[in-house]
């Protein structure tokens, strides 16, 4: 499709339905939208739009709505991408330079995308290969209880809390944590589970259930650092959309808990010239998803880690992918310092 006034045409069908949630006729654009034609030429655009499979009329009304390959054309037509508003900036820096750890950035950050996009956010958590142990804490809660913290060179923080098997005293915590310093401290977090096995030759013997109580939770923690996970928020904001889900929203939830299914659907997206990757319905292979739409992007480090929103088909692409970059860019800066 050539004719730029079919495109118009198309533009104002998409933001007018994307807004009302109603099909869209050919007056409420004359009405609407400063088109510079008559009713009969909309009319005769709009049939043009249907036959070329664009958009479609859901019921007998005079109204039509996007198809797929409609938001996809109106999605490839897109030029530059709209920055945010400079409150929303604010708004930004203000949530993240308050974080502490990565964790808590990666927390916030899925937080406020959902918030901003009224979407479901989703963040991979990102790999870090080449991290190392910095700390390790151990902190005596009571009644056996300690707290075991795991904080990588990468700013990560893991931490379990365990019963020990036999009580031990804040000093003798303290030992042992600077004796699995001195063993773990700069040494990749991939090698603390092995590296930690031999600690019981280095202490009393008293203290060795204590200590292998310990180094096990270490090595939990350092396993769970090299897990792929995405982190994410707002699904009640799907929810609230379940009238666009016209056969269930329940798979759409069911796939939302699936971390196999959105890291595999991470990795299928392919990225534009913006940067963005944008799947629209049956563009994303997993079934349930298939009346869904995602708009993701690349973060941190070579950017291998990926952050998006998911919500349905009729989505306002424009913003959301105005807010997944200025979110993604602003989170990398974050990282890198």
């Amino acid at each position: 499709m050539t004719e730029p006034r079919r495109l118009e045409v198309l533009r104002a069908i998409v933001e007018d339905y994307v807004q009302s949630r109603e099909p869209v006729g050919s007056r409420a654009l004359l009405d609407r939208h400063n088109l510079g034609v008559s009713a009969a030429t909309i009319r005769n655009d709009m049939a043009s739009l249907e036959e070329e499979g664009l958009i479609v009329a859901p019921h007998t009304s005079s109204g039509r709505i996007p198809t797929e390959k409609g938001y996809r054309h109106f999605v490839d037509q897109i030029g530059d991408i709209k920055p945010l508003s400079s409150a929303e900036r604010r708004a930004i820096a203000a949530l993240l330079e308050g974080s502490h750890d990565v964790n808590d950035v990666l927390e916030n950050t899925v937080r406020l995308l959902a918030g901003i996009t009224r979407q479901v956010a989703l963040i991979q958590v990102p790999h870090y290969s080449n991290a190392t142990v910095r700390h390790i804490e151990l902190v005596g809660l009571g009644a056996g209880q300690t707290l075991v913290v795991l904080i990588a060179s990468s700013g990560k923080v893991d931490q379990r809390v365990i019963l020990l098997p036999s009580p031990v005293g804040e000093d003798e915590l303290g030992r042992l944590r600077t004796l699995l310093l001195s063993v773990l401290g700069s040494k990749p977090i991939s090698q603390v589970e092995r590296l930690s096995s031999g600690i019981n030759d280095l202490i009393d013997p008293r203290l060795v259930p204590a200590a292998a109580a310990v180094t096990e939770a270490l090595g939990a923690l350092a396993r769970n650092s090299a897990v792929d996970r995405i982190i994410t928020a707002g699904t009640a904001n799907l929810a609230r959309s379940n009238i666009d889900f016209p056969l269930s929203i329940t798979p759409v939830l069911e796939a939302l808990e699936e971390q196999v299914v959105l890291l595999r659907l991470f990795s299928e997206l392919e990225q534009d010239a913006h940067g963005i990757a944008v799947g629209i319905g049956t563009e994303n292979q997993y079934g349930p998803l298939t009346e869904a739409s995602v708009v993701a992007t690349g973060y941190g480090p070579g950017e291998q880690a990926m952050i998006g929103v998911l919500g349905p088909t009729r989505m306002n692409y424009p913003t959301s992918m105005a807010a997944v970059r200025a979110v993604a860019r602003y989170l990398s800066r974050i990282l890198a310092g």
